[in-house]
């Protein structure tokens, strides 16, 4: 009974904590700009808001995880990109609103804390952060013995944004007769793996080890493709045309997303063959035998975000986002309807 116990007894490790928070202060400090007042280590993280010519300044904030794709990562013991996946999830949602983003905070909890693990899953969040343009100011990593399996950890991050109000995008203004611009999904991005993973580890019995040739490599490398960031793109076209909605495509595929921004009475009409529905969902369909308005329903089907543009600004659009390096096209149009808010013609 007089034995000293001691909080690494108890599984948690804080010099090895210590440790990996020196292993990711290089890739941190790629993320940094002149609005950062802090570096790592702080209690809070400080950034300078920069308001110039804003005449009434909009602070937009967004929360997400990376789901059970994390479930692949662990499979496959590589942790360097789901940290792009978990950005992505929240500062597409922020662009969707016409913000600038700023800043990004990350949450990791794992069973036991490796340095050069949770160092590789930074090393991903700071270059989400890059591509997000984004500083990485701060996060947690907690070390929780006991509550999550060997080998397995959780994430989530916060991003903030901003935007002068009169420039917010709410899809208020959306009209009959506006134009859809499609910007391409990498893959499956962070949506659909519970209904993936069931298919082809359950009931098909596959690994991520499986080459599938209609991939062009294993399975769990594509499963494992990162999220798009697509910051540079409204970087080209927020500025210079008047983006009436845009639509990040997550969870719910084009049926629960698309509506999000939509009036009442308006619907969205789709033509499919007008973009590419990537090999990876045709290849779903056809092992899982699932209909088209289940793929829909649940998946990007190769479109990671929408634009809604008036007529006469579309083509200039597209021009602006293939020039900003964007295989965009036109993929459909706002209708008239009192019922449908989402209609899409053609079969994949």
């Amino acid at each position: 009974m007089n034995e000293k116990l001691t909080y690494k007894d108890a599984g948690v490790d804080t010099k090895e904590g210590e440790r990996a928070v020196s292993l990711m202060k290089d890739h941190v400090k790629k993320t940094m700009n002149e609005n950062v007042l802090t570096g790592l280590g702080g209690f809070g993280g400080l950034y300078r808001l920069p308001m110039e010519g804003m005449e009434e300044p909009v602070l937009v904030s967004g929360t997400d995880g990376v789901g059970t794709k994390l479930k692949i990562a662990f499979l496959m013991d590589k942790h360097d990109t789901v940290g792009i996946d978990c950005v992505a999830m929240c500062v597409n949602d922020v662009l969707c609103q016409g913000a600038t983003p700023l800043f990004f905070l990350d949450y990791i909890a794992t069973g036991k804390v490796t340095a050069e693990k949770i160092a590789d899953i930074v090393s991903g969040v700071a270059e989400g952060c890059r591509q997000g343009r984004s500083a990485l100011i701060g996060g947690e990593t907690a070390e929780m013995p006991g509550f999550y399996g060997d080998g397995e950890y959780d994430m989530a991050g916060f991003s903030v944004g901003i935007v002068d109000r009169k420039n917010m995008i709410t899809g208020d203004d959306i009209k009959e007769g506006d134009v859809i611009v499609g910007i391409p999904s990498s893959g499956i991005h962070s949506n659909g793996y519970s209904l993936v993973r069931k298919l082809f580890f359950e009931k098909m019995g596959l690994t991520v080890d499986t080459e599938v040739e209609e991939l062009g490599k294993t399975l769990g490398e594509a499963l494992l493709t990162p999220t798009r960031i697509y910051a540079d793109a409204c970087a080209a076209v927020l500025p210079n045309f008047k983006v009436k909605g845009i639509v990040h495509v997550t969870g719910g595929g084009f049926y629960e997303n698309v509506p999000r921004i939509l009036p009442e009475g308006i619907a969205a009409s789709f033509e499919v063959g007008s973009w590419e529905i990537l090999p990876i969902f045709r290849y779903i369909q056809k092992c899982g035998n699932i209909e088209d308005k289940e793929m829909f329903s649940t998946f990007n089907m190769g479109v990671g975000m929408m634009m809604v543009v008036a007529e006469e600004d579309a083509q200039a659009v597209v021009e602006s986002l293939r020039a900003a390096g964007e295989n965009a096209s036109i993929i459909g149009k706002t209708v008239a309807s009192e019922s449908d808010r989402v209609i899409i013609h053609g079969n994949i």
